[in-house]
């Protein structure tokens, strides 16, 4: 697979179509997105990548990592490839990358915000806190044992616990340093949004997610003028994964549409 600037990235859907590039959360891999990518291709010319630290991307870290530098790595990416003013969905620290890079470059066309937020939460900082005490005493099995519970509602768990433990296995045999990890989550905590974003946004959050508060989303919306939300009712905070087909239909109709699906 093709990597630029040291970015690993790939194409999927039909040739010469609308382009949606979608930015994966605080693990970084293009393989968030799975469960979507058959729906949204079918409608745009979809780029997924992995960010720099992680997946197949290069390893080695800007110094400070930033999500500023996460963005810049896009926009690097965007203007290698040629890419004009594409559409953008991007989950939790994803999209805080889509509102830097629009807010520094008026990059997307439109602007899906997933679980994000305006400035960490005291609850999402806690949640920082006991992975990375996970992580540091107890190491890399422990922290991918214990994630879904804050990315993922119990009941969902509960059906899927052997598909779990197999994905599980899966990333602990590519899991980045330890220090990889400890950065991302640091860069997470310090960025607070810069509310000059100049595209149409649309905030969708879960009302169940338990990594980070629902009420983060009309924090969000206060902070951007051209914002709206959508609120899914169950899903958790990887609402995409646990329910794909009511995420895609939702940001599918505001992207061609606006309005359908947003309150």
């Amino acid at each position: 697979m093709p990597h630029e600037g040291g970015l690993w990235y790939d194409w999927h859907g039909p040739v010469g179509g609308k382009v949606l590039i979608l930015s994966p959360g605080l693990g970084g891999s293009a393989d968030y997105w799975a469960p979507n990518l058959p729906a949204l291709a079918q409608h745009y010319r979809v780029l997924t990548y992995d960010h720099r630290g992680t997946g197949r991307s290069d390893r080695a870290l800007p110094d400070p990592v930033s999500i500023e530098a996460m963005a810049q790595d896009l926009y690097a990416l965007i203007r290698t490839l040629g890419v004009e003013l594409p559409y953008f969905v991007g989950h939790a620290v994803g999209g805080l990358i889509g509102l830097e890079l629009d807010a520094s470059h008026a990059a997307f066309k439109k602007l899906v915000v997933v679980n994000g937020w305006a400035r960490i939460d005291p609850h999402t900082e806690r949640c920082f806190d006991v992975r990375l005490e996970l992580l540091r005493k107890s190491g890399p099995q422990a922290y991918l044992r214990a994630q879904p519970l804050f990315l993922y509602p119990a009941s969902w768990i509960s059906t899927h616990s052997d598909a779990l433990d197999a994905e599980a296995e899966r990333q602990l045999a590519h899991f980045p340093p330890a220090g990889t990890i400890e950065k991302r989550i640091a860069a997470a905590r310090a960025y607070r949004i810069r509310p000059n974003a100049t595209c149409p946004i649309l905030i969708l959050a879960s009302a169940d997610d338990m990594l980070v508060p629902a009420h983060c989303a009309q924090i969000l919306k206060d902070e951007l003028c051209n914002s709206t939300v959508a609120t899914m009712d169950w899903g958790g905070h990887a609402c995409n994964v646990t329910c794909p087909s009511q995420f895609n239909r939702i940001v599918l109709d505001w992207l061609e549409g606006g309005k359908q699906g947003a309150s």
